[in-house]
């Protein structure tokens, strides 16, 4: 690959991830709107979104993907894998748990090799096998130290872990099988609006400034995929596995900065081996892109198809 290309591929591919982390930003402002009818409205225009999209160049491979019926129901289970993980983010934004999070995306590459070892057979390295006891260990001292189960993080890493181990199995792009999930996902969208939380009663009084964010939702989640997939197809996936965790990192330090989230020293030691897990992964991936050049490094597929 030609130095421009790479160049590229670092923007998209940092883009991406810097977005993804920045996002919070975005649903704190809804913050005066329920999550649930945040959720339904994501759904909803990101459906719209990519409709305008596809439509036009007369795409229909992401309806097409409906009428197979292996397919469909793969795209059922990831509908509903996604839309748990974006409904349970944004609550926990707005909630005032973005730390917790930013955990969970820390913790969900580590998780997603595992999930790989045991549906598709993928090799760990030794790397690997440490990289995810030290985030067990993380886990065990995190519910250890504040007396409470990281129930957010963990929520989060295996409700997008199992999205992508249902999204490797089906043969679209992206923006085609986020457009044939918030379809099928599009009923639930309007009872989450017309009855989540007070129902149709909690839009009175919006201003016009949040009608304009809750319809922008489809626009903010479809843009870091784009860039996503962009980087993808310049970069090698050592590198995106490294870039992967500007995320986290941007959310954690939102969450603590921006947002006056408390970060008592009694989350120090497990953080501390996550961080130990992310650094052992991320040299794992390096190392092993040295000793098989072109090959897709161990325990890969899923975290790609996950976000692909």
């Amino acid at each position: 690959m030609n130095t421009s290309g790479r160049a590229q591929g670092v923007f998209f591919g940092a883009a991406s991830h810097t977005l993804w982390g920045v996002l919070p930003l975005y649903w704190k402002l809804l913050s005066p709107v329920n999550a649930l009818h945040i959720l339904g409205f994501r759904i909803l225009c990101s459906l719209g979104l990519i409709a305008c999209l596809l439509l036009p160049r007369k795409n229909t491979r992401w309806i097409d993907l409906l009428k197979d019926p292996k397919k469909r129901l793969l795209v059922l289970g990831s509908a509903c894998m996604v839309t748990v993980n974006w409904g349970l983010y944004i609550w926990a934004v707005n909630a005032g748990h973005a730390v917790d999070a930013s955990l969970g995306y820390y913790i969900n590459p580590l998780l997603s090799v595992i999930l790989g070892l045991i549906f598709f057979r993928e090799r760990l390295s030794p790397l690997q096998w440490a990289a995810f006891g030290c985030a067990v260990l993380g886990v065990v001292l995190v519910t250890a130290f504040t007396g409470i189960f990281p129930w957010i993080a963990l929520g989060l890493a295996l409700s997008f872990g199992l999205y992508g181990l249902l999204k490797k199995k089906i043969d679209a792009g992206s923006l085609e099988v986020l457009g044939a999930e918030t379809l099928l996902a599009s009923p639930l969208a309007l009872l989450l609006i017309f009855f989540g939380g007070g129902g149709l009663e909690d839009f009175r009084g919006l201003s016009p400034r949040l009608w304009v964010l809750l319809l922008f939702a489809g626009a903010v989640t479809t843009a870091p995929l784009y860039c996503f997939a962009r980087g993808t197809k310049l970069l090698p996936l050592s590198a995106m596995g490294f870039i992967q965790f500007i995320n986290p990192s941007i959310l954690l330090l939102i969450g603590i900065f921006l947002f006056g989230e408390p970060f008592p020293p009694a989350k120090i030691p497990a953080f501390a081996c996550i961080w130990t897990a992310v650094a052992l992964y991320v040299i794992s991936l390096f190392l092993d892109k040295k000793s098989r050049p072109g090959e897709i490094p161990p325990g890969r597929g899923v975290f790609r198809s996950a976000v692909d």
